[in-house]
């Protein structure tokens, strides 16, 4: 008996069980049954009964012995070696460079502490494959510590040969500082300061982030936690002009640290250093009030350039951004009733017939504290007695702030033949990327804080473990934004925008994507967390034949649809 497959012109083949028997010379055959409409795997299994093979149920023959995610690892570390990464942090393969790589992809798939990736390397967690790819499951807290030293001395060359890859000379360079909260204190690094984490009372240390024009990484630099942010400038432009070998370049920081004694003294006296930068409000009302500013610019466009012999050599470029001006008046009134309702009960307290509030200096601690919550106190006019107190709004105080809403300068040294004014404003607000990556340091995905290590060189080490976890997870980024809710039409997005100074706009592909939730594939739409937690089903399965002496082998799941568009836009293979 056998099974033949019949065709039956435009409808399915005919499946059909035959015996063929012979008569004198002659072999013939006759259908025994119709198989149609039997279940493709059930017609295979009596194809292969009638051919004599024994079956065995799959659950009698092999047994899976361990799974472990391994989609997440594959993606992650195949980037890391596509961009070269590896071959970055030291040319030659070593055990060290290892625990380095392993450090760095762990950061992206699941930030913990030393300890915890230890143990996560060897045990059957979310990323136990990466420590078999590596060869280092058996690695320790110690020798990850052990790793962190001997990485940290090759930072100069990594970040030079990063320079290397995304600046050229007259380039632009993102720079910005932030802090992040330290738990401990024998580290000299950790230091009271002007925290952004809202852990009031908590030592911090203080690091700025260099960037090319796009928000790549390029190189981090760790600071005691008291540092002024401008006072971290002048190592950068010591790193950029001697280590990098930058003759020319363009520095681009926001206004708090690019100030007028860091350009006066580090930036101004070195020939080949320019900056675009922002003035801030004092600065743009005494522009005003000397008549280089003139309001009436802005009755037909939202972007000027003027000079001014205050800033010698340089252009001044000034927008209007109407949006903004509504946003600013409308929190300002915000924080003025707020302040005033605080304000009237301590009015009230003073008046309360029992145990009324007495005395200039309790008065005026307690107005203080309520204008120092809401930053208020330069617009309130305050009058206090040992009996009384009393506060009215000073009305033209708010007159002069309210006619400079939503206006603000850029400052810059670009000759304009360099850069045209679109695209000063256009340098200045890529200090949004810096941003970007500040929330991915310290919220999102990377959680370089809350930091526990003693010795100021494993602070500067983790750090920068962090920075080349970001710089994967940036590239990473942009390969997958077709499957993530980022934008991946910049042209789109940048062609709904009426100015360059008006607010940015997703672009109509991102906005289709952001209403159906999928893409343009028809595939649902990721953030870049729940793709990775979907590529970690693509497991490692261990199989082992029941059989004597049979040899245990690796199966990899087979990618969903999804999963392998993943890794086509990442370039790289699940079975690595």
């Amino acid at each position: 008996m056998y099974i033949a497959v019949v065709p039956n012109r435009s409808s399915p083949p005919a499946i059909l069980l035959r015996e063929s028997f012979r008569e004198g010379r002659q072999v013939k055959s006759r259908t025994l049954a119709n198989l149609s409409r039997w279940p493709p795997g059930q017609v295979e299994t009596l194809r292969r009964v009638l051919r004599g093979e024994t079956l065995v149920a799959p659950e009698e023959a092999f047994e899976i012995v361990r799974t472990r995610p391994h989609g997440h690892v594959a993606a992650v570390l195949g980037t890391l070696r596509r961009l070269g990464l590896d071959r970055l942090v030291a040319a030659q393969p070593s055990r060290e460079r290892d625990l380095a790589v392993a450090m760095i992809v762990a950061r992206v798939l699941d930030p913990r502490s030393k300890l915890a990736t230890a143990r996560g390397l060897g045990d059957e967690t979310l990323f136990s494959s990466l420590g078999e790819v590596l060869g280092v499951e058996a690695a320790d807290e110690d020798a990850l510590y052990q790793a962190m030293d001997w990485l940290l001395p090759r930072q100069p060359r990594i970040e030079a040969a990063l320079a290397k890859r995304h600046l050229g000379d007259g380039a632009l360079v993102l720079y910005d500082v932030t802090s992040t909260y330290f738990e401990g204190r024998t580290c000299p690094l950790a230091q009271l300061g002007h925290g952004r984490d809202g852990k009031p009372g908590k030592l911090q240390i203080v690091f700025g982030l260099l960037t090319d024009a796009e928000g790549c990484p390029v190189a981090v630099e760790v600071f005691e936690g008291n540092t002024a942010d401008p006072k971290t400038l002048a190592a950068q432009i010591q790193k950029v002009r001697t280590r990098f070998g930058l003759t020319r370049v363009v520095f681009v920081g926001d206004r708090g640290l690019l100030t007028e004694a860091r350009i006066r003294e580090e930036l101004r006296p070195i020939e080949g250093l320019a900056w675009i930068t922002a003035l801030r409000a004092p600065a743009i009302r005494k522009l005003v009030e000397g008549g280089a500013l003139q309001l009436s610019l802005f009755d037909e466009q939202d972007l000027a350039e003027i000079t001014s012999p205050e800033y010698p050599g340089e252009r001044l470029i000034v927008c209007r951004n109407p949006l903004l001006a509504q946003e600013r008046a409308r929190k300002r009134e915000d924080l003025l009733r707020a302040t005033e309702r605080e304000l009237a009960k301590i009015a009230a307290a003073t008046t309360r017939p029992r145990r009324p509030l007495r005395g200039q200096t309790p008065i005026a601690l307690r107005v203080g504290r309520v204008l120092g919550q809401f930053k208020m106190r330069k617009h309130f006019r305050i009058e206090i007695t040992d009996s009384t107190f009393h506060f009215e709004r000073d009305a033209g105080r708010l007159a002069q702030e309210a006619a400079l809403d939503g206006i603000y300068v850029i400052r810059t040294s670009v000759p304009a033949d360099t850069l045209a004014p679109e695209a000063t404003v256009r340098a200045y607000k890529q200090l949004a990327a810096i941003e970007r990556a500040f929330r991915s340091f310290k919220r999102i995905d990377l959680n370089v804080h809350p930091i526990h290590h003693r010795l100021a060189d494993r602070v500067r080490a983790h750090v920068f473990l962090c920075m080349l976890a970001y710089y994967v997870e940036w590239h990473m980024r942009r390969a997958l934004a077709p499957m993530l809710f980022d934008d991946d039409d910049p042209v789109g997005a940048e062609a709904q925008r009426a100015s360059v100074v008006r607010p940015a706009r997703r672009s109509p592909r991102a906005r289709r994507k952001a209403q159906t939730k999928r893409t343009e594939d028809g595939m649902p739409v990721h953030s870049f967390q729940t793709l990775l937690e979907d590529l970690a089903t693509v497991a490692k399965n261990r199989v082992r034949p029941k059989g004597a002496g049979a040899v245990t082998f690796d199966m990899i799941t087979t990618p969903t649809p999804l999963q392998q568009r993943a890794f086509d836009l990442l370039g790289v293979s699940h079975r690595r």
